[in-house]
């Protein structure tokens, strides 16, 4: 258990750190991020306090949904915009182009052995994943279909917003899912027992 909540908020941490390096490029986001970038041109708060905020909102519609969160959950709503804010502030805002890919490919990296680490640990999605498991739970839609309607939403939402979308958004989008398949078998906990097992072996 100490093993699988160490992982789970390292990985949490880590997670906001590389879309901090990501966002400190300038290049261009992953879809939420664009997001809560353009929500936070438009309000002026920290774009880590709005990421927090966005991932709250997004859990309330878990409820139609008849989702359940867990710690992962809350916990992911706690330290990732937290972490995003707080790196922001000690990182660098490069406008020479190598030193802003290498932040965008840094970032891409950090992230996905952070989803390693935090969905590794087994204590439930983050929200965003929630929202898209739901809708494919409640509805019957494949989660391809789920994802791009979400993410395409708040990416075209994020941009008219003032978020900022370019070759680091296709970056992302290509670069995450085969960092994060590597990753996954390499930084996962083992599943704990289910509870009728756990009673058995007592």
């Amino acid at each position: 258990m100490a093993s699988r909540i160490t992982r789970l908020f390292v990985g949490l941490v880590l997670y906001g750190v590389g879309c901090a390096f990501t966002i400190a490029a300038g290049l261009g986001v992953d879809p939420w991020t664009v997001f809560a970038e353009g929500v936070s041109r438009v309000t002026g708060i920290g774009i880590g306090w709005v990421t927090n905020i966005i991932g709250l909102c997004v859990l309330l519609l878990w409820i139609p949904l008849r989702q359940k969160p867990g710690v992962g959950t809350v916990a992911n709503i706690l330290l990732v915009g937290t972490s995003i804010q707080l790196t922001l502030g000690v990182l660098p805002h490069p406008d020479v182009l190598w030193l802003q890919v290498l932040m965008l490919v840094a970032g891409v990296v950090i992230v996905a052995f952070a989803s390693g680490l935090y969905i590794g640990a087994h204590f439930g999605p983050g929200p965003r994943d929630g929202l898209m498991t739901g809708m494919h739970a409640r509805f019957g839609w494949p989660i391809w279909a789920c994802r791009l309607s979400v993410e395409g939403s708040v990416l075209v939402l994020g941009w008219l917003l003032g978020g900022t979308v370019g070759i680091g958004t296709v970056v992302f989008a290509l670069g995450i899912g085969p960092l994060v398949h590597i990753a996954m078998p390499l930084l996962a906990a083992p599943k704990p027992a289910p509870r009728a097992t756990r009673a058995a072996r007592t």
